[in-house]
């Protein structure tokens, strides 16, 4: 079996750490290398760079900077959730300083065993790591360690704030020239949201729709969805159209947000009394994806399909329903008996001279 969207993911964000370690600790060899000539100036401090040396010193900065990419992705990052950017950062450093501090203590004997040719526990190793402990060689590798910890840090935040996706794809230029692709979108909007935010007030609102929003999280995730667009009170979700039909990604990802929600009903009666819900229209249909703007750069998506969905979802309410789904992505659901999919007519979209038939989508009894 091959990896869950959710695991994929996580491996996606902490590989980058690896990588960044990889090129920095490269490239501070390179530059200690060059500055003494290729020649160990201080053999009683510093390990003189053997190929041996060399293969074990980058396996082990790329070990280190994946160890560091897990404790944050699955542990530290979530527990600095709240705080501000530049706390995050503070923060984290403090706590990876003394981590990878205990980390040099450690991998340092190794490195001079082999070196050496000696066990990482004589007396010899030993009193080599002791005098690198109290050397200017040891202040400088924790200055190059930090300078890999800051931009690694740098990079998770970055990317948690744009998006994994949307960095790389920067990185890449994949969107550089626009594309044509096959996408499928969902346009989530909260039912009655006027008058939830005028019952609220705009400050519990945003608490609310803070909530509210990260309660979608694991269905997005774990069904390979992507985040568009937030636009006030509406969520936009995207597939490529290969990733979106798999295992009928694109509704079971509804019907788990739809669950989730539903989970959360107390807590949300509780903190705001009141428990929110959505409506939802589906497309499928050609987009063209690049990036745009000047002071401000995006990947977005232009095509008739957009506009297409927001009418569609806009008919939930006069059909009675919180989904509604287009012909031509009806046709695309692989048989589940688990799904009970109804007509719910021809219907006449604002602003388009072709007529649609429109579908929902619900568990069966």
């Amino acid at each position: 079996m091959g990896l869950s969207p959710k695991s994929k993911r996580r491996l996606q964000r902490i590989l980058p750490f690896g990588v960044i370690w990889f090129v920095i600790g490269l490239f501070v060899l390179f530059i200690q290398e060059a500055a003494t000539g290729n020649k160990n100036i201080n053999p009683n401090v510093v390990i003189t760079l053997t190929p041996k040396v060399f293969v074990f010193a980058m396996i082990s900065v790329t070990i280190i900077g994946l160890l560091v990419g897990a404790v944050e992705i699955l542990w530290l990052g979530k527990l600095f959730n709240n705080k501000t950017f530049y706390k995050k950062i503070f923060y984290k450093l403090s706590f990876y300083t003394f981590f990878l501090v205990l980390t040099i203590i450690i991998v340092y004997p190794f490195a001079a065993s082999i070196e050496l040719g000696l066990s990482p526990l004589n007396e010899l190793v030993l009193n080599k790591l002791s005098n690198f402990l109290i050397s200017l060689d040891f202040l400088s590798t924790l200055g190059s360690i930090a300078v890999s910890l800051f931009v690694s840090l740098f990079y998770s935040e970055i990317s948690y704030n744009v998006g994994d996706s949307v960095l790389m794809n920067f990185f890449t230029g994949k969107y550089h020239k626009p594309i044509q692709e096959k996408r499928i979108f969902l346009f989530c909007d909260m039912k009655s949201s006027t008058t939830i935010a005028e019952q609220l007030g705009h400050i519990e609102y945003f608490k609310l729709l803070k909530a509210y929003y990260s309660d979608f999280t694991n269905a997005i995730i774990n069904h390979s969805g992507a985040v568009y667009q937030y636009v006030g009170d509406e969520i936009i979700i995207s597939w490529k159209f290969e990733e979106g039909i798999k295992n009928n990604n694109w509704i079971n990802c509804f019907l788990a947000m739809k669950q989730d929600l539903h989970k959360k009903a107390n807590w949300y009666k509780n903190n705001f009394g009141l428990e929110p819900t959505f409506k939802s229209g589906f497309h499928v249909g050609e987009v063209t994806t690049g990036e745009i703007g000047t002071l401000k750069k995006e990947i977005i998506f232009t095509g008739d399909v957009l506009n297409t969905t927001a009418r569609i979802q806009g008919l939930c309410n006069s059909h009675n329903v919180d989904i509604l789904i287009s012909e031509e992505l009806i046709k695309e659901l692989k048989p589940d008996n688990s799904l009970e999919v109804k007509s719910k007519g021809i219907a006449e979209l604002k602003g388009k001279e072709q007529k649609m038939e429109l579908f929902t989508v619900s568990r069966s009894s």
